[in-house]
């Protein structure tokens, strides 16, 4: 059974600077089976951070099982907010997600996986936060028992925007998400379903790029991925005829797609509504099942952000 421990900390205002609202989640399993059985995938050892107290939660899960379909040995979430003692840093918020012997229909299988991200918000002259997705980790990810070898690119995001700029009003950034996207999106032999999502993701992030940023209206979200890249050997090719690889996805034949690393930054309004505030979402594995199985299964997602008040 999961089971909760929490350290509740001290305030973290400072005389002299606004105070910070912590806003952290994490959760290690989600999705919605459709085939060969009907089930929600409610979120399994899901936590949340969310106030000016500062604190440390963690939650655990061991032995699930979705009718012997979806498996994982135990897996743990932990999240936590508090001020830096070095000076001249400020508020840090961390978001953990652990999951440990994951199956799926005996096709993906994995030993360890973390997703993990942690923002850091200045305490005077800034309001967007510094972003890394450190610790970050693929351990033993196979498809039908044959390993993949993943090249990764903690740095996705770059520096913290100059200017105490939202990263989706940084046009670099947002070029970065373009390339990438647009790479998977012009593929040749891309399914013609994931080539309508990465269409929709391009047409998202020009929109941002020919507007100079989000101007800071509404809430926009771009998506990118920490993976730079698969690497399947002569194995998994001999294999399993037709298997391909575009980018950070994989698609599968009589399996469906998977898409490693996929991180999402947006802009959010707290109250008061008058500026947004970033935040960053890191789920280590999605998979979109339709053949073997119909569904969606998504692992190790971990959530990250804050805002000052006022």
């Amino acid at each position: 059974m999961p089971t909760m421990t929490e350290n509740p900390g001290v305030t973290t205002t400072a005389q002299g600077y606004p105070s910070h609202e912590y806003h952290a989640d994490a959760h290690v399993l989600s999705g919605h089976l459709q085939r060969p059985i009907e089930q929600k995938i409610e979120q399994h050892a899901p936590v949340s951070l969310k106030g000016r107290r500062s604190g440390h939660l963690t939650r655990m899960a061991e032995g699930v099982s979705i009718e012997g379909l979806v498996t994982f040995a135990k897996g743990h979430t932990r999240v936590s907010g508090s001020q830096s003692l070095k000076p001249g840093h400020g508020w840090v918020t961390l978001s953990t997600s652990v999951l440990e012997g994951l199956n799926v229909f005996e096709i993906i299988t994995a030993d360890r996986m973390v997703s993990q991200v942690s923002t850091e918000h200045p305490t005077e002259d800034g309001h967007f936060p510094h972003v890394t997705f450190l610790g970050t980790q693929f351990h033993h990810l196979r498809v039908s028992g044959i390993p993949l070898k993943l090249t990764l690119n903690y740095g996705i995001c770059g520096k913290k925007p100059a200017g105490d700029r939202s990263y989706l009003d940084d046009l670099s950034f947002l070029n970065t998400v373009k390339d990438q996207t647009k790479k998977i999106a012009s593929a040749a032999g891309l399914p013609k379903d994931v080539k309508c999502q990465y269409d929709e993701r391009l047409d998202c992030v020009q929109k941002l790029i020919d507007n100079g940023g989000s101007k800071e209206t509404g809430e926009p979200t771009v998506i990118c991925s920490l993976v730079r890249d698969i690497d399947i050997d002569k194995n998994i090719a001999e294999a399993i005829p037709g298997v391909q690889v575009f980018g950070h996805v994989l698609v599968i034949p009589d399996f469906g797609t998977v898409s490693l690393g996929e991180v999402t930054v947006g802009e959010k309004l707290y109250d008061p509504k008058e500026r947004p505030s970033n935040y960053f979402e890191l789920t280590v594995i999605k998979m979109n099942m339709g053949c073997v199985a119909h569904g969606t299964v998504n692992g190790g997602t971990a959530a990250s952000n804050g805002h000052h008040v006022p």
